[in-house]
């Protein structure tokens, strides 16, 4: 295809959006607010999955290490526990600091637990961190099988709780996605209807000379790419704005779950390129199929 028939079609693109301006603003509006609706979604499944993440860290395995281990082998053990596969990070409690940690919570009253360092019934410890939730259960079994391991304690009920809320996020996301998504190909098929009603006797007069089907539908085409496009960068916009105010609001609230929240937030920053990426290619391809699924049906050529 020559510069010139590129110039023709885009040029003629854009004539159907001045011509049927007040339904393409029209369009332009409620994809917009589709795409705002869109990324909300997207964002909050983001950042669900990052508050979500943080709880998780803070839940650890904990191991206990039986008595009749000796120190090198309750050190020795960390080694082993790493070699699990779910298994991301360990962190080592001797018998001995575990007896100075509640002598130190005890303060003034620590006294009181003298007679034990001499014979200390605590237990070496290990806090164990996994890298999968999902797996708990099947790596607590590996560790409890393990030979020096007297009791393994796990957030098994909070895990479950966790996971099942992850699963609902992201499938709820996706569903508003999916949704919305041919919410807004309907929008600009029917944009295009109009637009071809209104060109009908133009399209006749052009298969008359000898147009080409291709070459009379390729305006919709771009029509309904530029459509898209303008859509994703006003919803993108409008996107960042808000979501840079609520963040604004909430670095500013006093409650301690807001505050918690907010620190395991994610910057627009740190994902505005994706996002816009993500945008422009969700615009470009409601525009490709509003046009290419629907103008078919109404395009008699």
């Amino acid at each position: 295809m020559s510069l010139g028939s590129i110039k023709y079609l885009v040029g003629e693109g854009a004539r159907n959006i001045r011509a049927n301006r007040q339904m393409s603003i029209a369009s332009i509006g409620v994809l917009v607010a589709c795409m705002l609706l869109i990324g909300a979604a997207v964002l909050f499944s983001l950042n669900a999955d990052a508050v979500m993440g943080y709880i998780e860290s803070q839940n650890d395995v904990v191991v206990f290490v039986k008595d009749k281990a000796s120190d090198k082998e309750a050190e020795g053990l960390g080694d082993t526990l790493m070699e699990v596969d779910n298994v991301a990070s360990v962190r080592y409690i001797s018998k001995k600091e575990a007896l100075e940690g509640q002598m130190e919570k005890l303060g003034n009253s620590s006294y009181l637990m003298d007679a034990l360092m001499e014979d200390n019934p605590l237990p070496a410890t290990y806090y164990v961190k996994v890298k999968d939730l999902e797996l708990l259960s099947a790596t607590v079994e590996e560790i409890q099988d393990l030979d020096l391991v007297l009791d393994v304690n796990s957030p098994t009920d909070m895990a479950a709780t966790l996971v099942g809320i992850k699963k609902a996020v992201n499938l709820g996301g996706l569903a508003i996605v999916a949704i919305l998504g041919a919410v807004s190909i309907l929008i600009v098929s029917n944009t295009i209807k109009l637009t071809v009603f209104n060109r009908r006797r133009e399209i006749s007069i052009m298969k008359y000379v000898g147009a080409t089907d291709s070459f009379i539908r390729l305006p919709f085409l771009v029509e309904g790419v530029i459509i898209g496009l303008c859509s994703a960068l006003l919803a993108f916009g409008l996107l960042w704005v808000g979501y840079y105010y609520l963040l604004d609001w909430m670095s500013t609230g006093t409650s301690s779950w807001l505050q918690l929240a907010y620190q395991n937030l994610i910057q627009f920053e740190d994902i505005a390129y994706r996002m816009l990426a993500g945008f422009c290619g969700a615009g470009v391809v409601f525009g490709i199929a509003g046009s290419l699924f629907f103008v078919g049906r109404y395009l008699k050529v």
